[in-house]
């Protein structure tokens, strides 16, 4: 986005394809004809007609050139392959589409010869199958094998807690909750799965995982974040692992990408542009603690796990060794993204833009084009810009102001990992894992997932783990929501909250599933009667929101068409009225009283409240499986979760994290209380 937009142009602008106008569609668009199963391109030179399957899909055309001879090393087939081509397939191969901008016209992957599709939150094939998607990605798969050298196409999702975007996949706890179960194996084997439903569905790229270190909870992206301490963060960049395993020609791997580079968790209130607080805003900080901080996870990230790709921030840094005011844009930031980055932590693989991150970065168009290649960017996610991107990268290279070396430099890059993905030996979707989508498998390590993320904040008396023959009263609006459990980015980029927005249980379907012998009364306004009960049951916290619109203090949003035209609720570190309520209503009425806080950040509990609390859970934002957090509650497993963010006493405390000088939480980073298991 133009750093004079607000939030909401940029929605807008994120959720609504471009027009693209008809005779310039018709000018660059091919035109197969078909032929006996054969397809010409008469518009591509040199090349007469292709191969198809059964399918009618055009196959990779193998006469001996070497770039199609899997014996030789990735090296050689790449530098055979770039040897052959033109300037004009070079900047192809950097570019990066929205599916909406190309989905009622895959011709046109072809025509810009594009080197990756994204969907972007909420950008879906209809209906939103596992099949449709393998359709959908093949499809245009075929496009791109209609271009003159048949380079495969990479297709990326955001698969940041599990393929969110897709109907049925199994939805896993956000990293915040990830994080707290200090099981960096454990978080691998999501991955794995999580990489195993996307690539039998099609994508072979993942924009995951996170290795931001959040240190201060009023971004709205602190879910996003394993822990406030670099140190644990670090331990969490296995998940590259989980998602890349050994070989990515493998059905069940995907490409990972290590973000958001870097710097993003640590920006400084109210150094935001437009609506936004937080995020986007500037890091001020020094080389040293820069490093220390907001680098780390990324050396271990390359160096350890070899990430695939690294995506840089929105955000900027502002080094105060030579006086603060001068940010540069992590788009533009040569430093830290080819010195650094490049350079001395040895990356190679390649960098993508974020969402039209390039258009942050000062100046007119052509140079905030130049200025991001010139930065080290290889490939640019410009959703709906493809074609002024191409247009513009052509006419900079041509004027001499891009180098053909650094082209060179990040097609090599970006082509590497089309090899290493297998993709010229097998472009299309392998569902040979497709029925896996949403497996009682899957989901059965999601709910495990669930149960480990759990933290016992206060557990008064021994309250939990509950009886499971309890007169159980459960209360509050996320008791028995999906949405909201299950937070941003499902489904779409924000998420919404309804009780039947995708399959799983809720926290209230999980109690009455491990306590079927509890009497379960339930009211989400606590309403109903509490007479007989003899333990409450209150789930309160956040509704779901991402990026900046979840930043505290940030903008209202009512553009998605769930809302109704109605803004969502302002963000805050205090727990809303509604829920406030609904506590002293029901823990005021019952004599004793677990309050389960279901949000993507700490909340702020009165301390008046808190004693009329005798448990409190932090159960953060679990996914599609609620059951995991009835587990605990009812000591079919244990609590064995710690904080991975610190847990403040008043709003007023942020930012504070593990290590400051007067640091006097509420709970402290790492605090959780354990319980044993009932028999």
């Amino acid at each position: 986005m133009r750093l004079s937009e607000s939030p909401r142009s940029i929605w807008a602008r994120r959720t609504t394809h471009a027009a693209i106008a008809g005779a310039l569609v018709l000018a660059l668009a091919t035109t197969p004809s078909a032929d006996a199963g054969r397809t010409a391109f008469p518009s591509d030179p040199g090349l007469t007609s292709y191969p198809t399957d059964a399918l009618g899909r055009p196959l990779i055309s193998n006469t001996g050139q070497a770039y199609l001879d899997p014996r030789l090393p990735v090296r050689s087939r790449v530098q055979d392959l770039l040897g052959r081509m033109t300037l004009e397939e070079k900047v192809g191969q950097m570019t990066q589409a929205e599916r909406g901008a190309v989905s009622d016209d895959p011709t046109l992957v072809t025509a810009w010869r594009l080197g990756s599709v994204l969907s972007g939150g909420g950008s879906v094939p209809t209906p939103n199958t596992p099949q449709a998607w393998a359709d959908m990605v093949d499809r245009f798969q075929a496009a791109a094998l209609r271009t003159r050298l048949q380079i495969p196409l990479l297709y990326g999702v955001d698969s940041v807690h599990g393929h969110g975007n897709l109907l049925g996949a199994t939805v896993f706890p956000h990293n915040i909750g990830l994080g707290s179960t200090r099981d960096p194996r454990l978080v691998e084997r999501i991955e794995h799965v999580v990489a195993e439903e996307t690539r039998a569905t099609g994508p072979q790229w993942a924009f995951a995982p996170c290795v931001c270190v959040a240190r201060d909870t009023r971004w709205g992206r602190t879910y996003e974040s394993f822990a406030e301490d670099p140190g644990l963060v670090t331990r969490f960049a296995s998940a590259i692992e989980g998602f890349q395993g050994t070989r990515l020609t493998d059905v069940d791997r995907v490409l990972a990408t290590a973000k958001h580079y870097a710097g993003d968790g640590d920006t400084e209130f109210d150094t935001a542009a437009g609506d936004y607080t937080i995020d986007q805003g500037v890091t001020v900080t020094n080389r040293h603690d820069f490093a220390r901080i907001d680098l780390a996870p990324y050396q271990a990230a390359v160096r350890r796990h070899d990430a695939g790709t690294v995506m840089p921030s929105f955000s900027s840094v502002d080094w105060t060794e030579d006086g603060i005011g001068n940010p540069v844009k992590m788009h533009a930031n040569r430093e830290l993204v080819t010195d650094v980055l490049k350079g001395r932590l040895g990356f190679d693989g390649f960098v993508i833009s974020d969402w039209e991150g390039i258009h942050q970065i000062p100046g007119d168009w052509p140079t905030q084009v130049r200025t991001g290649v010139n930065a080290g960017i290889d490939m640019f996610m410009e959703p709906f810009s493809a074609l002024q991107f191409e247009t513009t990268l052509l006419d900079e290279v041509r004027a001499g102001r891009v180098s053909q070396a650094r082209l060179d430099d990040a097609v090599r890059r970006i082509l590497a990992k089309k090899f290493e993905l297998g993709l010229f030996e097998k472009p299309y979707t392998d569902r040979t894992h497709l029925a896996k989508v949403g497996s009682a498998e899957h989901r059965a390590l999601a709910r495990e997932a669930v149960a480990k993320s759990q933290v016992l904040l206060k557990n008064t008396g021994g309250l939990l783990p509950l009886r499971k023959d309890a007169k159980v009263y459960v209360a509050g609006r996320n008791a028995d929501d999906m949405g909201n459990q299950a937070g941003g980015w499902t489904l779409s980029w924000q998420g919404a909250s309804g009780q039947h927005r995708l399959p799983g249980n809720t926290i209230l379907d999980g109690i009455r599933q491990v306590a079927p012998d509890a009497q379960v009364t339930y009211s989400k306004d606590g309403s109903a009667p509490t007479a007989g009960s003899d333990i409450a049951v209150v789930v309160v916290g956040e509704t779901p929101y991402a990026e900046g619109f979840g930043d505290v203090g940030g903008p209202e949003w009512a553009f998605d068409p769930e809302d109704g035209g109605v803004p969502r609720e302002a963000k805050s570190l205090d727990l809303q009225a509604v829920d406030q309520t609904v506590i002293d209503k029901v823990c005021g009425a019952i004599a004793k009283c677990v309050v389960l806080v279901v949000s993507g950040r700490p909340q702020v509990i009165p301390p008046a409240q808190l004693s009329t609390i005798d448990a409190l859970v932090a159960s953060w934002l679990p996914g599609s499986q609620g059951e995991g957090v009835a587990d605990v509650l009812f000591g079919q497993r244990p609590f064995t979760g710690k904080l991975s963010h610190t847990w403040p006493r008043s709003a007023d405390q942020e930012p504070i994290n593990i290590g400051d000088r007067d640091y006097d939480p509420l709970y402290r980073f790492g605090w959780g209380l354990r319980t044993a298991v009932s028999r």
